[in-house]
């Protein structure tokens, strides 16, 4: 037992104090050394076995006790006749993580049953036959429990895979061994789309078991030369080696995506990720471990922004980009000191030609660059902390614009997961709502059903809350994200918004018809009322009226406009503005008329 203790000690040291080691002492190469080395010197009978539960890693005791079966790969039933099939399922339970079990072993049908544990190693197990097991019964010893921490010090404890400490050592071992004769090794870094919002709702029990079953899959597409690490909370990677580049890693990628964008079911509720990745190869992009990371995680960045649920390749210019998003981030904690804000408002119409209020589109002017879009400029103040002062900002503006029309007419704004998961959401708006002297009804905040998954305490107090000041609350982008029908039951919602995703072939598309169709019933049913969003053209509306949907909103009823410029457009309501637009509608086709304008919706 002195000589494991001392095993473990020097495995598990600061690295530090190992400063003057040789390299190879630090690589995979050598930890896979000492575990062999561990193996064949421990008095127990240590084997261990993967996923699929075929033999990996043994010592030669294995070979002499159980010699007629003991070959890489052999399965766990082949050595162990006298385990049941009925127990796979207690041993999968322990492979994802479940306490360590004692089983009873048997070499021979007459021979006295024997005590072994059984315990999660590696997203396999590993099995530990004892003589000290049979005096001490069902008491793990100390020895032993060295035995489960000194194969689980390279690997993580949650989803079995190799570690950022193992990464780290490969991934010097893999460029160190590239030269001009052989083909570059790739890197590929993996973030999973969306998964804060899951820990967020769903919990962090449910986000452990998204991290699991990711990690299953990330496994399952991996080929000869390929290993995968998790490397922090979702991040994961995989090194490529000796395979021909960049087909190979590309290929890799697009099987990466499409595991991972199929759902995942947890607690009988689908869960949808994704994953973006960003790849880079050595020696072309770095030759150091510290470089390549680099390369990789900026062109994971680039997939991010070009959409997410998609592969980049590092190149040089994102650099270029690299640095003018942190330009961005450092300008936006001061644009909205220095007034670069606006707001700008698209108007609500109801059939045939009711002005019924306005939603609230926020807006960056920089100084340098121009209009910025929010879609670039929203994540990077979510991800820095700004929404909530941001936010606050936005829903007193449009409260105060809102008080100069008339009093009929309603403001939309829209809130991000981050304001309405804050714990102060409720008394901003309130006190919103005091300073600026407007009727709570007149308000409507816009959340999407990413903030509802988790049907929390919070959530119900948050919702009820708003609704007891008068606070209108709708749910936005319906249909395009979990579209779970207890949202509808739970939660006092008074508008529904049809997504432009099934507006836009509305004409032409049957589904998107049977659709939004289906949603104004059942909204209408629940004494909801339904917005469709994205409304571009005479037929569209058209269809819509047609089906009775309550409210109308799009570029072909009304381009965003600035705040002067809806007092005109309230005024041209309900006769002078509207009846180009109503004979665009009666006929089979048409332009959009000029109040509609050209250009696209405000984005959020």
């Amino acid at each position: 037992m002195r000589i494991l203790h001392r095993l473990w000690r020097w495995l598990l040291r600061p690295k530090a104090s190992r400063a003057g080691a040789k390299r190879e002492e630090l690589s995979s190469a050598a930890s896979e050394a000492r575990l062999a080395d561990f193996l064949e010197n421990t008095t127990d009978i240590v084997s261990f076995y993967d996923r699929d539960f075929r033999l990996t890693h043994y010592g030669s005791k294995l070979k002499t006790t159980y010699g007629h079966a003991i070959v890489p790969g052999a399965t766990l039933w082949e050595i162990y006749p006298s385990l049941g099939t009925e127990l796979i399922d207690e041993f999968d339970r322990v492979r994802r993580g479940g306490s360590p079990m004692h089983v009873e072993l048997r070499r021979s049908p007459g021979e006295a049953p024997r005590s072994a544990l059984v315990f999660g190693a590696a997203n396999g197990i590993g099995i530990i036959e004892s003589a000290e097991l049979e005096y001490r019964g069902r008491t793990l010893s100390e020895e032993q429990e060295h035995i489960v921490l000194l194969h689980q010090a390279t690997h993580d404890v949650l989803t079995g895979l190799q570690n950022r400490r193992r990464f780290s050592d490969r991934l010097q071992q893999t460029l160190s061994s590239v030269d001009g004769s052989r083909e570059p090794s790739a890197l590929l870094q993996i973030d999973l789309d969306d998964f804060k919002a899951v820990n967020d709702t769903l919990g962090h029990g449910a986000g452990d078991t998204l991290l699991q079953l990711a990690a299953i899959r990330i496994l399952d597409a991996l080929q000869e030369g390929e290993s995968a690490y998790r490397l922090a909370g979702d991040e994961f990677a995989v090194i490529q080696s000796g395979k021909t580049q960049p087909a190979e890693a590309e290929r890799l990628a697009a099987s990466l995506i499409d595991a991972l964008k199929t759902p995942f079911v947890i607690n009988d509720i689908p869960v949808f990720v994704g994953a973006s990745i960003g790849i880079a190869f050595g020696p072309e992009h770095a030759t150091e471990c510290e470089q390549l990371m680099k390369a990789s995680d900026i062109a994971l960045y680039a997939a991010k922004t070009d959409g997410r649920g998609c592969a980049r390749t590092f190149n040089r210019s994102m650099l270029l980009l690299l640095e003018q998003r942190e330009n961005l981030r450092r300008s936006l904690r001061m644009a909205l000191e220095r007034g670069e804000l606006f707001l700008e408002y698209q108007p609500l119409v109801r059939p045939p030609s009711s002005v019924v209020g306005f939603e609230a589109l926020l807006r960056w002017r920089h100084p340098e660059v121009g209009i910025i879009p929010p879609g670039v400029f929203i994540p990077i103040a979510e991800a820095d902390g700004l929404m909530d002062e941001i936010g606050r900002w936005v829903i007193e503006q449009a409260c105060r614009q809102a008080t100069t029309w008339p009093s009929s007419l309603t403001v939309a704004v829209n809130l991000s997961p981050a304001q309405f998961l804050s714990g102060s959401l409720t008394d901003t708006v309130a006190q919103i709502i005091d300073a600026v002297g407007i009727r709570a009804d007149r308000l409507e905040l816009e959340i999407t059903e990413t903030v509802l998954l988790e049907q929390t305490i919070d959530n119900i107090d948050i919702l009820n809350t708003l609704n007891v000041l008068g606070i209108r609350i709708s749910l936005d982008d319906f249909g395009t994200y979990y579209s779970s029908l207890s949202y509808l039951k739970n939660f006092p919602f008074d508008t529904l918004k049809i997504d432009r995703y099934f507006i836009r072939d509305l004409e032409t598309d049957r589904k998107s018809q049977t659709i939004a169709r289906s949603i104004i019933g059942l909204a209408h049913g629940l004494g909801i009322s339904v917005t469709a969003e994205g409304v571009e053209t005479p037929g569209q509306a058209r269809w819509l009226i047609k089906e009775n949907c309550d409210c109308l909103q799009g570029n072909f009823l009304g381009r965003p406009l600035g705040a002067e410029a809806t007092h005109d457009f309230i005024r041209r309501s309900p006769l002078e503005g509207y009846g180009q637009w109503e004979e665009e509608i009666g006929r089979s086709s048409g332009r959009p008329s000029s109040v509609g304008g050209t250009e696209g919706s405000g984005a959020r």
